[in-house]
């Protein structure tokens, strides 16, 4: 475990596999259930990340280059560890991120072509060591996954985002990048099919990530009684 006392999950993949509303989910069965847990994303999560994801987002700053994406996201992820996750986790409850520095290492560095040399100095500076002890991977075909991303746009008249309007060709180097770099980290990553009806892959989620950190994170409640039987 790569923290003294807490436990932190990632969820990551490409536009439209459904993360966001898995993390969610995740988030608020733990919480229902009385785990001590927390969810913040990535980039964002803080008021200086959440202006930044929003410049990255503008579908209106066609100009931003591949390294300037990576600096800025680092400047996000900087402020999210130091605010908010190192505290959190050095509190032992369990923090669940919507992208880390995975998304980071796919979409600039595959799919951007960024050197991943210089996706990872920059992450070592900014991760101040933190790194995730679980990441879920959800896996889904990029032609689906855009048109999901599509069908919610027009739903709610919403713009598609800057990473939205990409190419098909960087959609589908950023899957390949993330399958990569889960094939080098077997032991870190667990990769879900995003194409499960939601609910199937909900309780997937939620299965496997109960099953990780309740080794080493005692249950509230069963904590609770232990301690009435020692009284």
């Amino acid at each position: 475990m790569s923290q003294a006392s807490g436990f932190f999950i990632t969820f990551e993949g490409i536009e439209g596999a459904g993360k966001s509303s898995l993390a969610q989910g995740l988030h608020d069965h733990l919480l229902k259930e009385g785990w001590p847990v927390k969810l913040t994303r990535e980039p964002g999560g803080t008021t200086v990340g959440e202006q930044i994801r929003n410049i990255l987002a503008n579908p209106e700053f066609k100009e931003i280059t591949p390294l300037t994406e990576v600096l800025l996201l680092s400047a996000s992820r900087s402020q999210l560890v130091e605010q908010f996750i190192r505290p959190q986790l050095g509190e032992g409850n369990i923090v669940i991120c919507d992208r880390f520095f995975d998304s980071t290492r796919a979409y600039q560095g595959f799919g951007r072509q960024v050197h991943q040399r210089e996706i990872e100095e920059l992450a070592d500076m900014c991760t101040w060591g933190v790194k995730p002890d679980l990441t879920l991977l959800i896996d889904v075909d990029p032609e689906i996954g855009l048109g999901r991303v599509r069908t919610r746009s027009v739903q709610s008249l919403t713009q598609m985002d800057r990473f939205e309007n990409m190419d098909f060709g960087f959609h589908e180097r950023v899957r390949e990048g993330f399958l990569e770099i889960a094939q080098d980290e077997p032991s870190r990553f667990r990769i879900l099919d995003g194409h499960l009806d939601f609910d199937v892959l909900q309780q997937k989620v939620i299965q496997i990530a109960t099953r990780e950190f309740s080794r080493t994170i005692p249950h509230p409640h069963k904590l609770t009684f232990d301690r009435t039987m020692l009284d």
